[in-house]
C-alpha cells in the first residue's frame, strides 16, 4: 500500500505546516458525497492515531486512515496553479468514473 506526493505537493504540505506552526502531514481521505459516490477529504494532521498508516515523500507525511486504504492505494497527490487558482489534485489508479465537475469518483 502506498500513498505519493509529487516534490511540488511536499513542497505546499511542508510551506503550510511552517506557517501553521504544527503537524505532522497532509490527511487523505475519502467521504461518500457527490454524484459519483466518494470525494476526497484533505486536512493536516497533527497526530497519527493507531488507525492510520503513514507515507512520506519528499520529506512530507501523508496520513490515512486504514479504512481508506483500499480507494486509495496507489495515490499520488500534487498541487498545482493555473492562473490565480491552486489546489491539490489527485491521480488515483483505482478509479472507474468521474463525475463532471471533477469533485467526486466513483471505485
Amino acid at each position: 500500500m502506498s500513498v505519493e506526493l509529487t516534490e511540488t505537493a511536499a513542497r505546499r504540505v511542508l510551506a503550510q505546516l511552517a506557517r501553521r506552526g504544527k503537524g505532522l502531514g497532509l490527511r487523505v481521505g475519502v467521504k461518500k458525497s457527490g454524484c459519483s459516490g466518494y470525494a476526497y477529504t484533505l486536512d493536516y494532521a497533527d497526530e497519527a492515531g493507531a488507525d492510520d498508516a503513514v507515507f512520506s515523500s519528499h520529506g512530507a507525511s501523508v496520513v490515512v486512515r486504514r479504512d481508506d486504504l483500499a480507494m486509495l492505494d496507489g495515490l499520488t497527490v500534487d498541487f498545482q496553479r493555473d492562473g490565480l487558482n491552486e489546489a491539490f489534485k489527485f491521480r488515483n489508479p483505482n478509479v472507474k468514473a468521474e463525475c463532471g465537475c471533477g469533485e467526486s469518483f466513483a471505485v
